[in-house]
Order: C-alpha cells, then sequence, then structure tokens
C-alpha cells in the first residue's frame, strides 16, 4: 500500500491526494504535525518537509519529484501534456507557484492563521495577514488572466499546475480568504476542477479546531 505522509492544511500533500484520485492509485494518508518534532518523518525525509510518498521500495520527497515519479510509473493518466509548449507552461506554473505564490502569500497565511494557532507561537499579526491577502489577490487577478484565456493553465488539457494551484486555492478558500466576486474566471476554473471526483475527500476533510467557511464543499458557490 502506498503511503502519503500529509499535513491537513498543506497543499502539495492535497496536490498529491488529487494526483494519485487522477490516476486511480490506492494509498493511505499517514497525517503528520509539521510543528512537532517527528522522528518517523525525518527518516523518510532528512529535510523534515511534506509531502513524502513511499511506494513500495521507493521514497519520494517533496512535490516536483512526486509529479514526476506519478507521471514515469503510472501512464494510464497523463498530467504532462504531450504538447511540449503545455509541458513547458505547466512546470513554469508549477515553479512559480512552489515558489513566489508560497512566499508571498501560503506561508504568510498559513502560519498566521493556523500554525501559530496549533504550535502556540502567540497570536496572528493582522499587519502580516493584510499583506499577505494583498499579495493573494494580485496573484488571483494572474490566475483570472490565464483561466479567460485558456481551458485549463497551461493550455488545453488538465495538468499537474491545474492541480497544485486548485491546491493552494483550497486552502485559502477553507479558511475564507478569497473574495470570490472580483475574480469570476478563477471562479469558474476552480468550480471546474473542485467538481471532479478526485477532489472529493478534500473538500469533506475538516481541520480540528477551524471550520471551514460556509461555501468551501459547495460545488456550485
Amino acid at each position: 500500500m502506498r503511503v502519503l505522509y500529509q499535513s491537513l492544511l498543506c497543499p502539495e500533500s492535497r496536490a498529491v491526494r488529487i494526483c494519485l484520485a487522477e490516476k486511480k492509485l490506492d494509498y493511505h494518508c499517514h497525517t503528520i504535525k509539521t510543528w512537532d518534532k517527528n522522528d518517523d518523518l525525518l527518516n523518510k525525509n532528512p529535510a523534515g518537509t511534506l509531502p513524502v510518498l513511499q511506494d513500495g521500495s521507493y521514497i519520494i520527497n517533496d512535490i516536483f519529484p512526486i509529479f514526476e515519479y506519478l507521471e514515469d510509473m503510472y501512464k494510464n493518466v497523463l498530467l504532462f501534456s504531450l504538447s511540449i509548449e503545455e509541458k513547458i507552461e505547466s512546470r513554469r506554473l508549477i515553479a512559480w507557484f512552489l515558489d513566489k505564490f508560497k512566499i508571498e502569500v501560503t506561508y504568510t497565511l498559513l502560519y498566521e492563521k493556523t500554525i501559530k494557532r496549533f504550535a502556540k507561537l502567540g497570536v496572528p499579526c493582522s499587519l502580516t495577514i493584510r499583506k499577505g491577502k494583498e499579495q493573494l489577490e494580485k496573484h488571483l487577478d494572474y490566475i483570472g488572466h490565464l483561466a479567460d484565456k485558456r481551458k485549463w493553465l497551461a493550455g488545453d488539457t488538465l495538468s499537474y499546475a491545474d492541480i497544485l494551484v486548485a491546491s493552494h486555492i483550497s486552502c485559502h478558500d477553507y479558511l475564507g480568504d478569497i473574495n470570490w466576486t472580483r475574480h469570476p474566471f478563477v471562479k469558474e476554473w476552480y468550480m471546474k476542477i473542485k467538481s471532479r471526483p478526485s477532489f472529493r475527500d478534500i473538500l469533506k476533510e475538516n481541520i480540528p479546531g477551524i471550520r471551514p467557511v460556509y461555501h468551501y464543499a459547495h460545488l456550485d458557490f
């Protein structure tokens, strides 16, 4: 049985779960509290970061190597387009979300609104949250631009880029950080991907101690 070492509001962990479901692969989730020292995780990944996928004798750390592994090993469903142009664009968007978006938005908002509470590191900083939301708006404007021009974010086919971006969006939507009336093209794209069967388990999941915004699990919102 495959085992995914994950954290509940970790966007990359969510992305792996969606990919595994798209490829119809069975797996078991082992949820880890990233703010606590975990020797089991460190034995799998000395960096102590998530996600980690164990598939038989293979242990794959971090999201992009996991994407590449799944694409190479399980070709029943391809999530990198055969088009070189779309493949390049998908990788560009993945890099953008793993770097710029994650630093400017996800680390800021998730840390202030969840990790601080769970790790007992003090109260959230309202100024930091406001700056994170301002950056989120800028990124959503760009996602909306792409969603307006294309069927999927990287082109004509669903890709790892859509899955990773939607996973980040789902975390911020859970916390009520997104004003959907301001981003109709992002909303239309997100409705399309969150309606896929691979997204169902994500939408059913509740974080202990943090209730999702009322529309979070609704497919039409």
